[in-house]
């Protein structure tokens, strides 16, 4: 057993010694190289903005996710700060992960039916899904931070809230003709809320610093989903 705890412990330091990280606080008031996906395809009114160094999102209907990176990331850790502000139905609260594509893993708070929280993936601009796991969770408070985190390593997805693993590990098998979503970028997202992120940080092997990603900062911009690339 000793020598087991001793080889993870190895294994820990080489991830973290070969892990870049990127951090994107919104201070710079940009969104540049985030792209949005829309699920389903259905378009509804609502609008992304960064207000006081802050993401704010807001919509009324089907989930909307922004993402970055790249298609060829693999191992990772995400985490983002989420704070919703107010709500306008049942919604969804999300942290995506190996999007290639249209494809990709999405985790969150979902109190469509009945609050839970809940893994899938499949095509996200379909309606092709498979529910990896799901068990009953609290909504977010309002106006309180939380904070949510996303591991994927391999074939295994590990989701916490503030923290806490909030469901049992995931193995992202090919069943039924579903991929094992190997790679892809990362998103954040939302419906029926409005909500502002916060320090988003991604570490991993893939990741470039900070650097690779950066923008010169400008003065605050509000961008709206007509200035956002649509997948």
């Amino acid at each position: 057993m000793k020598s087991v705890i001793i080889g993870l412990c190895i294994l820990l330091f080489i991830f973290a010694a070969q892990a870049g990280t990127f951090l994107d606080t919104f201070d710079d008031g940009e969104l540049v190289k985030w792209e949005e996906l829309v699920m389903f395809g259905i378009n509804v009114p609502g609008s992304w903005e960064i207000i006081d160094g802050q993401l704010q999102g807001s919509n009324h209907g089907v989930t909307r996710l922004l993402t970055i990176g790249e298609e060829t990331w693999q191992d990772y850790d995400i985490e983002f700060d989420v704070k919703p502000l107010e709500k306008h139905g049942p919604g969804t609260i999300v942290i995506a992960a190996r999007i290639k594509g249209t494809w990709g893993v999405v985790c969150g708070i979902d109190d469509s039916a009945g609050p839970a929280a809940e893994c899938f993936g499949g095509n996200l601009r379909g309606n092709f899904f498979l529910t990896y796991a799901q068990k009953p969770h609290a909504v977010l408070k309002l106006r309180k931070w939380a904070t949510f985190q996303l591991s994927v390593r391999g074939k295994h997805l590990t989701f916490r809230i503030n923290g806490k693993q909030v469901l049992d590990p995931i193995a992202l098998e090919p069943l039924h003709g579903f991929p094992e979503f190997p790679t892809g970028r990362i998103g954040l997202g939302l419906a029926n809320y409005t909500t502002r992120f916060d320090n988003l940080k991604i570490t991993g092997p893939d990741i470039p610093n900070k650097g690779g990603l950066s923008v010169t900062p400008r003065k605050k911009l509000a961008m709206t989903w007509a200035n956002l690339k649509q997948f």
